[in-house]
């Protein structure tokens, strides 16, 4: 288990350390190519949604011939988009490179994927705590790489500090090999796949019973405001805080803080939602989001308010990826966890694409990011309300397709 926790947690903490700091491209790339922010964030935009649609099918892959394959594939791809960033001529080729392609290897590196090998080979007693670990190494790496980042950025441009990130992201390949899971790691795969199909629950009808479930739809439409969120925040923050005349080592400062309390938070929630109702645990997470962003807005700016908000908003950041990945777990099982969860993590990065495209939509439209702010506020009201009614009992089956 030492073993498995410590490679998800590296993979976790490269792939998701790595895109926490797209923010700080924001004003080099714009400024220098003269592309409007819009242009960035559209791209970023498109990273997400191509996230989470890819995620779903690269979940089910992953369920029928396991991660590791799954793993180096991702990992190749990100160095890939991240070297097509860096020689980008066009708002288009960027989008390809830096949408498309990144979010297609991030759909490969991220959660849904190590999460499904979690669930398969942890039990259940533990899963939730060991899914609040490699949440939590995420959030490391988030703390860890964006210092990095601005550093790169600042030493030797941001074209050389993309070509940097790209062989740090090659270093998920052999990382990979050490999730490799018993039921894929003798070459029959396949064989183990269809047997297993044959015996229970088809992907179709997976996704058809999960579907027709209440406590399903809700969580995913919780899971939507979790993404409009923190990617908002997470691209927009750097410019906004420049835009107030704040010095650039704030924003680097502010995002790294994000990272730090952000280990604290997902593990706390990983072990809280072992003992307690993850739906209260993600409702006070979402309704608390809302409290602390409109304090952040009406206090007045300063480096101390952007510190202070970016510590608490840390601890709250993907703390709600445990309680729900560890909810879908319990309701449906674990033989079909990577693609109900990639269904999941499609509706956050819908509102991912929505959060980044917004807020640079909006700040042309009115040269400002207070509406986008003010959506935020709305939406983690709406995400409290709709996870409080779920129902986190395993469904019962009348049909022989039992959870695995």
């Amino acid at each position: 288990m030492a073993q498995l926790l410590a490679c998800g947690a590296a993979v976790v903490t490269l792939s998701m350390g790595i895109r926490h700091g797209f923010g700080l491209w924001l004003q080099p790339i714009t400024q220098e190519m003269g592309w409007s922010r819009q242009d960035f964030s559209f791209a970023i935009a498109v990273q997400n949604i191509a996230w989470g649609f890819f995620g779903i099918f690269i979940g089910m892959v992953a369920d029928r011939f396991g991660a590791t394959r799954v793993l180096m594939a991702g990992g190749l791809c990100y160095a890939l988009g991240l070297l097509g960033m860096a020689h980008a001529a066009s708002p288009m080729q960027f989008t390809l490179m830096a949408g498309v392609l990144v979010g297609l290897a991030q759909a490969g590196t991220t959660y849904a994927v190590v999460y499904g090998v979690i669930g398969r080979q942890i039990p259940m007693e533990k899963r939730s705590w060991a899914m609040g670990v490699t949440a939590a190494a995420g959030s490391f790496g988030q703390f860890l790489m964006l210092p990095v980042e601005g550093s790169l950025i600042g030493a030797f441009g941001w074209q050389a500090a993309l070509v940097a990130l790209a062989a740090l992201a090659v270093l998920i390949v052999p990382l990979a090999l050490g999730l490799r899971e018993p039921q894929f790691a003798r070459g029959q795969a396949a064989g183990l796949a269809n047997r297993s199909a044959a015996a229970g629950q088809g992907i179709r009808e997976a996704l058809r019973e999960a579907l027709a479930q209440r406590s399903f739809l809700l969580l995913t439409a919780g899971y939507f405001v979790c993404g409009f969120q923190v990617v908002f925040i997470g691209v927009h923050m750097p410019s906004y805080l420049k835009d107030h005349q704040l010095p650039a080592h704030v924003a680097t400062y502010a995002l790294a803080l994000i990272g730090l309390f952000n280990v604290f938070g997902t593990y706390a929630a990983g072990v809280l939602g072992q003992k307690y109702a993850r739906r209260k645990i993600l409702a006070f997470i979402y309704f608390a989001r809302a409290v602390v962003i409109s304090i952040f807005l009406l206090v007045p700016l300063s480096p101390l308010s952007v510190y202070v908000f970016s510590a608490v908003m840390g601890a709250l950041w993907l703390s709600t990826v445990p309680p729900t990945n560890a909810t879908v777990a319990q309701i449906f099982g674990v033989r079909h966890l990577s693609m109900l969860g990639g269904v999941v993590f499609f509706s956050h990065q819908i509102g991912s694409f929505l959060g980044v495209w917004l807020g640079g939509l909006l700040y042309d439209r009115t040269g400002s990011y207070d509406v986008t702010w003010y959506i935020a506020i709305a939406l983690g009201v709406f995400a409290g309300l709709v996870n409080l009614p779920i129902d986190e009992r395993p469904l019962v089956r009348t049909r022989a397709a039992q959870p695995a």
